[in-house]
């Protein structure tokens, strides 16, 4: 399974802006009822309009206790199915969600996640974009895979301390705009594995890729400014999800 989450979440962001069931209306404000966000209870998510067509979730600090991060998710039934928002680090309590569909009713719920990660790796790649050759490049390099190194079967639990950590980082340039990462995979219970960079200057570490259990090999094209930056894998898996909360937007700025 490769879950690119690099076009997978831009791609979400698209589709919150441009098309059905997400709608495409700029954010504005008109006679629908807008109330600020609740605050949270240890726990509990809240979702509120701060416009007729845009949404603010919130939800309490510490509400997981241990967990890496936050999955957040919405559907426009109440059932399902569920699209992956983004996914945002633990210090984080808070998303926002603009140019909804109007009269829509959007559902919300987060699955926190939970893992060690590896240690950083810096990299600095060359200057430039793609050469002819690399667009002629069929990309097999950057493709997810399970690299057998005649290493036992990987035996730690993510639920014991320290037992799956991630090993061995590698960290290497194929072009100007391409890393291949490589590591040792520790851990027997992973329901996933995220790829998490920090550009320089940043404070904090974003998921840009989410790949399957047993990967431990896969590529990444980057963006300009990914060009310098430290990278880490995480080994995951999920907890428990949150409440679901909802709302109903309103009318679009054109009365739609």
């Amino acid at each position: 399974m490769n879950l690119r989450v690099r076009p997978l979440l831009r791609c979400l962001a698209a589709l919150v802006i441009c098309a059905a069931p997400v709608g495409c209306s700029a954010p504005a404000r008109n006679t629908a009822t807008s109330a600020a966000p609740s605050p949270p209870t240890r726990g509990t998510l809240h979702a509120a309009l701060t416009s007729p067509v845009d949404a603010t979730l919130t939800w309490a600090d510490g509400s997981d206790r241990g967990a890496a991060g936050h999955a957040v998710e919405f559907a426009t039934a109440p059932g399902g199915p569920y699209t992956l928002l983004q996914y945002v680090p633990a210090a984080q309590h808070s998303y926002h969600h603009p140019r909804l569909m109007p009269q829509t009713p959007f559902y919300y719920r987060l699955r926190p996640y939970y893992g060690p990660a590896s240690s950083a790796v810096e990299v600095d790649l060359p200057p430039g974009g793609l050469s002819a050759k690399d667009k002629q490049d069929d990309n097999v390099w950057a493709r997810p895979r399970t690299v057998r190194s005649g290493r036992a079967p990987a035996t730690g639990s993510l639920r014991v301390p320290d037992a799956g950590t991630p090993t061995g980082l590698r960290a290497t340039a194929v072009r100007a705009n391409g890393i291949r990462f490589t590591w040792t995979d520790h851990a027997s219970d992973e329901q996933g594995w995220l790829l998490e960079l920090r550009t320089r200057g940043s404070g904090a570490y974003r998921v840009v890729a989410v790949l399957a259990p047993d990967i431990n090999s896969f590529g990444l094209s980057t963006l300009p400014d990914e060009k310098h930056a430290s990278y880490r894998v995480r080994a995951f898996y999920y907890g428990t999800r949150s409440n679901t909360a909802h709302v109903t937007t309103g009318k679009a700025p054109d009365g739609s």
